[in-house]
Order: structure tokens, then C-alpha cells, then sequence
């Protein structure tokens, strides 16, 4: 019942992920990676994991996806669709895309990390304790590294944004 679950939140995300890179209309593509992103979550609650789907649907549902939404509703869409796709450079990035996939199935079949599948073991304690702790502890640099990353996004689509006087 699990793996079933599993394989099909994993087509469905899989979809959806095309669906993103394949969509005309740039506010199907961000409705898209919002669905995308709540499979991502249905994963992670499948995996036992219920602070982390919960983080994913608040953090990139929520405010990545109205970032996305606010900067998408301020740029003038019919023009960067025109520039989005030019003809004939669609050929390289479907090239590129089929050869990812293949690479892709060639090593989840030679992997033997997903030949047998084992339960994961609990551990005892408290998991939220144990990952602020490692959070905060041995990843505090890529952490500090991604809000800033997070707010340069922030200002430079409001950059973008503001008409210009006159």
C-alpha cells in the first residue's frame, strides 16, 4: 500500500514538473509547482516525516509560491512569453531533457539502494529537538547562505517591479 502510494505521488510530481517546464501560460507554470511541491509534501508524510511535509507546504506553497505569483503578476507576461519561446530552441532542451531521463532510469535500476527496501528505524527522542540542533549547529552556514539568497530574490524582484519615473 505504501510503495503504491509512493509511485504515485511520484507520477503525479513528475507530471506536474513537466507540466512546469511545458506550460505557455507562466501562472500554469506556478500553479503547477504548487502542486508539484504539495506531492513533494504527501512524500515526506508517506516517509514519516510530518514536520517536514508541513515545512514544505509552508515555506514553499505558501511563501515561495506567492513570491513567484507577486513577481509573475508584475512583469508584463504576453512579452516575456513571446521572448520565453523562440523558435527552434526547444530542440536542445527536449535533447537534454530525454538524456537526463534516461540517466535517470539507468541508475535507479542498477542502484541496489532501491532493490530492497527496508523500514526505517525510529529513533527516540525528540526529532524536532534534534533538527533545530543540527540545523542551527553544523548547517548554520548554508542556512544563513539561503535567506540571503532568499532576500537578494526578494529585492531584486522589486527592482524589477518598480515602474520607472516619468
Amino acid at each position: 500500500m505504501g510503495q503504491g502510494l509512493f509511485l504515485l505521488f511520484a507520477a503525479a510530481s513528475v507530471i506536474t514538473a513537466l507540466i512546469v517546464v511545458l506550460a505557455r501560460n507562466p501562472v500554469h507554470s506556478a500553479l503547477a509547482l504548487m502542486a508539484c511541491f504539495l506531492q513533494i509534501s504527501a512524500i515526506f508524510v508517506l516517509l514519516e516525516a510530518p514536520l517536514l511535509a508541513v515545512i514544505q507546504i509552508f515555506v514553499y506553497v505558501g511563501a515561495i509560491m506567492v513570491l513567484f505569483l507577486f513577481v509573475i503578476m508584475m512583469i508584463d507576461v504576453r512579452e516575456a512569453a513571446l521572448q520565453r519561446f523562440l523558435p527552434g530552441g526547444n530542440l536542445p532542451a527536449l535533447v537534454l531533457l530525454v538524456l537526463l531521463g534516461i540517466e535517470m532510469l539507468v541508475l535507479v535500476v542498477w542502484s541496489e539502494r532501491f532493490s530492497v527496501t527496508e523500514p526505517v528505524a525510529m529513533r527516540t527522542g525528540d526529532t524536532v529537538r534534534q533538527l533545530s540542533t543540527t540545523l542551527f549547529s553544523d548547517y548554520l552556514l548554508p542556512f544563513e547562505t539561503a535567506s540571503v539568497i532568499l532576500l537578494v530574490a526578494v529585492v531584486g524582484a522589486i527592482v524589477l517591479a518598480r515602474k520607472e519615473p516619468g
